[in-house]
């Protein structure tokens, strides 16, 4: 699973990193929890390549209302193609979320104080990782109202692709977001491509020696806290 990520970069790197045609502006986070508004990469149906702010909690184009997001942050990539919340949006509706890196928590042994450990996870060689991610268009169904009232809006949704474990990831979880290299994305962001056999293999956990990972402090817990030092790598000592 992937429950917090990082957004330690800028709109520029977008514009760079993924020839983005269109940026909307957003901040930098260092503790980014869902249904926040994230940057999202995607193509539109001209083949433009944008990065809009889309929340972070998929709502399915059918649901009846927006709650269901609260449950659909992450999407496990085993049998995705099958699933009513995700088969539609895997052949048609792929993107992807640019992270810096992002958080997972490890269960600590007693020595440790017990409870979970939060572990920061980063990328080795590039800039940020690439998460394979789903997005929808969603509106509420009209309803009575007074004439000239304006009519709803539409909620730009997606959520994060997962996967089994690499042997790194594996120590901490046994989860961790599909991340993409950089030869599977244009393929990833092809609305072109919707064969379900087709899109399997670019499902694939990152290899371990792509990526690290350190412990960091407890801090990160607090849905609240902010800031680079959340990052920032701490010594496990054991308890008496």
């Amino acid at each position: 699973m992937c429950g917090r990520y990082v957004i330690a970069y800028g709109p520029e790197m977008l514009v760079h990193g993924f020839s983005a045609t269109r940026v909307v502006p957003f901040p930098q986070r260092f503790n980014v929890a869902p249904q926040s508004p994230v940057p999202v990469v995607y193509e539109t149906r001209e083949g433009e390549r944008v990065a809009d702010l889309m929340r972070w909690g998929l709502v399915p184009h059918w649901a009846k209302d927006a709650s269901i997001g609260h449950k659909l942050n992450n999407a496990r990539a085993e049998g995705i193609a099958d699933k009513p919340s995700f088969r539609q949006a895997v052949r048609r509706r792929r993107c992807i979320l640019p992270a810096s890196g992002f958080y997972e928590w490890q269960a600590a042994p007693a020595q440790q104080g017990g409870g979970k450990q939060p572990w920061y996870i980063s990328p080795k060689g590039e800039p940020f990782f690439a998460f394979a991610g789903l997005f929808e268009a969603w509106r509420p169904k009209p309803t009575d109202t007074a004439d000239g009232a304006e009519a709803p809006g539409w909620l730009l949704t997606c959520c994060i692709v997962t996967t089994a474990p690499n042997a790194l990831m594996a120590t901490i979880h046994d989860r961790m977001p599909v991340i993409l290299p950089r030869e599977h994305w244009d393929a990833w962001l092809s609305r072109d491509l919707q064969d379900p056999a087709a899109l399997a293999p670019l499902m694939q956990g990152l290899p371990e020696e792509a990526m690290q990972a350190w412990p960091v402090a407890r801090a990160v817990n607090r849905g609240t806290a902010e800031g680079e030092a959340l990052i920032a790598p701490v010594t496990l000592q054991d308890k008496a």
